[in-house]
């Protein structure tokens, strides 16, 4: 006999077990003759990582696929991995070491340092294939990969390699975000973009020579409104500090108040007097007339806009600080590097990049400090000179103008500090030329978005994309396989062995310098000598930008790549489709080609699920202390539970907005089942092979079985059109309402009856109707459904590897009948409660405008009817008697008569006060939702929030008056 209560503690690591002893998911596991493939990639998580939420709706989705298309005996791989996650992981290893008070990573070199987080990763970056498998993730584990393993470190070095003899990977320097913590550049991805309380400094950029001219601003209307001699221009800056690498002061080409002084060179206001550097006034598109004195600073080196700016206006670009942020030391004396700017300045030549980078323009008593100390010391020479743009205070003193305002600053999401825009040296993939395909692939309908908005957002990215800065400053990664010669020339190959073969090949064939020192060292067995790896690693993204394609052996042929490629769907985050989801369809449809050499998607769909945030629609984050633990609710409720709520939950285009109540909900749900099942034990309910859908007699019978294949129907469309809260619904409303309510309900009289031919079909019938439940909600409830599996029948297989309903039963009039009388039930049910009826109090029924189908129905059913809704009569009239709760069923009016059933003066009474409550409830929610200020600063998912309420209000309003209509009719 089943358990009376479920308890997912105890089942859900036996059921796993059976699952891991049977080898239940591995790849082509229930797959049919000639069938088909499926195949999933999971979103590899990073080796640091444990389950959180996102995780925890990324997987259920993609299970729900893959358990719904193993059962329908497809040959199925989903194939799991883990990302070696550079940063991350350094981070995590260094901050070990600094624990534990062991040497850093500088003092125990590379290797020593890389062999320690080999370490780690073996001892714990496991964990959360092991949460996965928690929550019932069916991968076939026995194929994880790791994106530094030998396999796809060999397909890492195949892209890297090609790409840059293709042309399409090249070394440049460009502005890109560094982290001053780690010390290396990070993709946008990785930057956090926080607004904070920032300042606004005015400065005054004296004019070259003592020039002067005449400001003048006017009105909207032409008026001048100011008219003053000037020998500066201002500017205004949230980054003092970076004033000594400007290389031009930029205004509108429109802005008539700076015609005068276009083309000349001011003076910028920092550093020795003697030495003031002298640059250019350009004008350009970028800065806002409108927009504080229109004129803006360009500081290439250390601004994403100004960088665009210098390029466009070639304007040379400064480098202010080293790789920890701090102010520049190296070189010679400031004032012989002001100097060769000046020079620099008055020619209008843009001289070699290198040059300008040894150029330190970083005054000696800046040298060294921190940039916010060297910011702090700038500003305070500045006001000392009289060169802060000045406003008057409360008594009339002039004092320096500043505006304190809010600002977006960019903040490594890993180190928290603030990430400087910084020039220099890295490795760059064209992800220009790169991304034609991908474009085209979506534009064609090869690959399509779900939900399709999402791809505009891969269009708008894609169609405007910058080349890709795929090296990092770290030791944890793919090394770049590029060594350099003593002259500095690159070369790139797949080992160390072949870069120095081609080294000497080059060396020892053209005539130099070099020749005869390749020479000696080979002369003297020194060729180790020749050659310098590059220390930059690869970005994270660049090895799991091959994922769906390397995780099946590429670059070899192997048997799985040529049966498993292209997968099918991947489910992701809308928040890494530029940064993962276009850079696998770049490197897919580059190195993956059909036998025509067409270029082969990695998938047709793309299924972006959105966030999961807290029950009242916050962003769950740690500051806010909202973060759920999906194993905290695991062990509460249940995989199960937490699975179908998610399910449930995920409608396309909507977050989901998780709280726990919820989850006990949908453990209920599950409970529900349990009960029914043991309802049918009891009750001699039991597998019956020879039962038929077909030759059921019981009208009960005929509606369930029709029912079953209407579920099945939907469930089947709804999961294949990634719709999979209406999965989940549909199932909802099927197992809860129909089958366990009013199925079971239905089949008491007849289990209770003498009638043993009505028995026996009820109980085949039932156990049939349960089997194919259990199988239409596995994917969803893959633990209870395989243990509902196992107990209640002798059976050859597990669950996972049942077959899927098939919708092939259906007999409309039976349908029609009992639907009808679950209608008619559930109507008087619904009246009797809105009127606070006693639960033991009956009345008789009056049917209204019954045609002959009706009257039939009434008759068949009557017993049913009087049990289930607690009726004393059945009667047929031809008017509504006054004072009776109605209820439309089909074309037939019932009247309930409340006369004889209720306290008229105290039900009155009751409803009077609860429609005063709701009232003055609704006068509250409309005070706050008619007060702009209100809807302007509340965060908006608190304003739909009280929208939502106060509509939820008027529906109960209304409800309350027709409840008091009633009950003044029948008084």
């Amino acid at each position: 006999m089943l358990e009376k209560t479920y308890d997912s503690a105890a089942v859900e690591p036996k059921i796993a077990k059976a699952w891991d002893d049977a080898d239940a998911f591995r790849a082509g596991a229930n797959a049919k003759p000639g069938a088909d493939t499926f195949t999933i990639v999971i979103p590899p998580p990073n080796v640091t990582g444990s389950l959180h939420m996102g995780h925890a709706l990324n997987n259920t989705l993609q299970d729900i696929m893959v358990r719904f298309e193993r059962m329908r005996g497809k040959d199925v791989l989903w194939q799991p991995g883990m990302d070696h996650a550079g940063i991350a992981t350094q981070m995590v290893v260094e901050r070990q070491l600094m624990e534990r008070q062991l040497p850093g990573r500088r003092e125990m070199g590379r290797e020593a340092f890389v062999e320690r987080v080999w370490d780690w990763k073996a001892e714990s970056g496991g964990v959360i294939f092991n949460q996965l498998k928690r929550l019932g993730a069916s991968c076939d584990w026995s194929r994880e990969r790791f994106t530094m393993d030998e396999g796809l470190s060999k397909a890492v070095l195949e892209v890297f390699v090609s790409l840059y003899k293709e042309g399409l990977i090249y070394r440049g320097k460009r502005l890109v975000n560094w982290d001053p913590k780690f010390e290396t550049a990070i993709s946008d991805l990785e930057v956090e973009s926080k607004e904070v309380d920032g300042h606004m400094w005015h400065f005054k950029y004296p004019l070259a020579g003592g020039e002067t001219y005449t400001y003048v601003e006017k009105d909207a209307d032409g008026n001048i409104v100011l008219s003053e001699e000037r020998n500066y221009i201002s500017i205004a800056t949230t980054r003092p500090e970076t004033m000594l690498g400007d290389g031009a002061v930029a205004v509108h080409p429109s802005d008539e108040r700076y015609a005068p002084i276009i083309g000349k060179l001011c003076e910028i206001p920092v550093g020795p007097k003697e030495h003031r550097r002298l640059i250019p006034i350009i004008t350009d598109e970028y800065p806002e007339p409108d927009f504080g004195s229109g004129a803006v600073k360009i500081t290439g080196a250390h601004d994403f806009n100004d960088y665009q700016v210098a390029k466009r206006n070639r304007i040379p670009l400064y480098r202010l600080m080293d790789t920890t942020a701090s102010m520049r030391e190296d070189g010679e004396a400031y004032a012989v590097y002001a100097a060769k700017a000046l020079e620099i300045a008055k020619s209008g030549e843009l001289p070699n990049e290198s040059d300008v980078d040894e150029i330190n323009l970083v005054p000696e008593e800046y040298r060294g400090l921190d940039r916010m100390v060297a910011r702090t010391r700038i500003i305070e020479a500045i006001n000392a000179e009289g060169l802060a743009v000045t406003v008057n205070d409360a008594e009339g003193n002039d004092i320096p103008y500043v505006e304190k305002k809010k600002i977006m600053q960019p903040f490594g999401d890993r180190s928290g500090v603030v990430i400087e825009p910084m020039l220099t040296d890295q490795w760059f993939a064209d992800a220009k030329t790169l991304a034609e395909p991908a474009i085209a692939s979506v534009r064609e309908g090869r690959t399509n978005f779900v939900p399709k908005n999402w791809e505009k957002t891969y269009f708008d990215w894609m169609e405007n994309i910058e080349p890709w800065c795929i090296s990092r400053q770290l030791w944890w990664g793919h090394q770049i396989p590029a060594w350099y010669g003593p002259d500095g020339q690159c070369f790139v190959e797949k080992s160390e062995e072949e870069a120095l073969e081609a080294a000497i090949q080059h060396y020892l064939a053209h005539e130099g310098p070099w020749k005869a020192w390749v020479q000696e060292k080979l002369e003297n067995f020194l060729p180790g000598e020749i050659l310098t790896r590059d220390e930059d690693v690869l970005d994270t993204w660049f090895s799991s930008a091959l994922w769906p394609f390397s995780t099946l052996g590429w670059p070899d042929k192997t048997p799985e790549l040529a049966r498993y490629y292209p997968t099918n769907v991947l489910v992701t985050g809308f928040d890494i489709i530029f940064f993962w989801v276009a850079r696998m369809m770049m490197m897919g449809m580059h190195f993956m080609k059909d036998a025509e050499g067409n270029p082969v998607e990695p998938f047709n769909t793309v299924y972006v699920h959105a966030l999961v945030r807290d029950k009242n629609g916050q962003k769950m984050s740690k500051s806010k202390g909202n973060v759920i633990d999906p194993l905290d609710l695991i062990d509460e409720y249940g995989a199960d539970a937490l699975r179908f709520t998610l399910a449930i939950m995920a409608a396309q285009g909507r977050d989901v907005k998780l709280d726990p109540a919820r989850i006990a909900g949908y453990r209920n749900f599950g409970t529900k089942l349990w009960n029914a099942t043991r309802f049918g034990e009891m009750n001699g309910v039991a597998r019956d092979a020879a039962f038929k859908p077909e030759d059921a007699k019981l009208t009960v019978n005929r509606w369930i079985l029709t029912e079953l294949s209407k579920t099945v129907d939907e469930v089947t469309t709804a999961i294949e059109t990634h719709r999979f809260n209406e999965a989940a619904g549909g199932l909802y409303r099927f197992v809860w309402n129909q089958v366990c309510d009013w199925y079971v309900e239905l089949l008491k009289p007849v289990f209770m009856g003498e009638d043993e031919q009505a028995k026996a079909e009820a109980q085949a019938c039932m156990a049939y109707v349960m089997e194919k439940t259990y199988a239409l909600l596995h994917p969803f409830m893959p633990f209870m459904t395989e243990e509902l599996w196992e107990h209640t029948a002798e059976r050859d297989g597990l669950l996972a590897h049942g077959d899927w309903p098939t919708a092939d039963f259906s007999d409309e009039d039976a349908a029609g009948e009992i639907n009808w009388l679950v209608d008619l039930v559930s109507g008087l049910r619904s009246a009797r409660s809105e009127m606070n009826v006693p639960p033991s109090a009956t009345a008789p029924l009056i049917v209204v405008g019954a045609n002959e189908v009706t009257a039939f129905r009434m008759r068949r059913n009557e017993a049913a009817i009087k049990r289930l809704a607690r009726v004393e009569s059945i009667d047929p009239a031809d008017v509504a008697p006054k004072g009776a709760a109605q209820i439309v069923v089909g074309e037939a009016t019932v009247c309930l008569p409340l006369g004889n059933l209720i306290d008229l003066a105290a039900e009155k009474a009751r409803i009077e006060k609860a429609i005063v409550k709701t009232e003055q409830e609704m006068e509250r929610l409309n005070k706050k939702l008619s007060n702009e200020k209100f809807i302007a600063n509340a965060d908006p998912e608190v304003v739909a929030a009280d929208r939502e309420r106060y509509a939820e209000l008027e529906v109960q309003l209304a409800n309350l008056k027709i409840a008091l209509i009633r009950i003044a009719e029948a008084g």
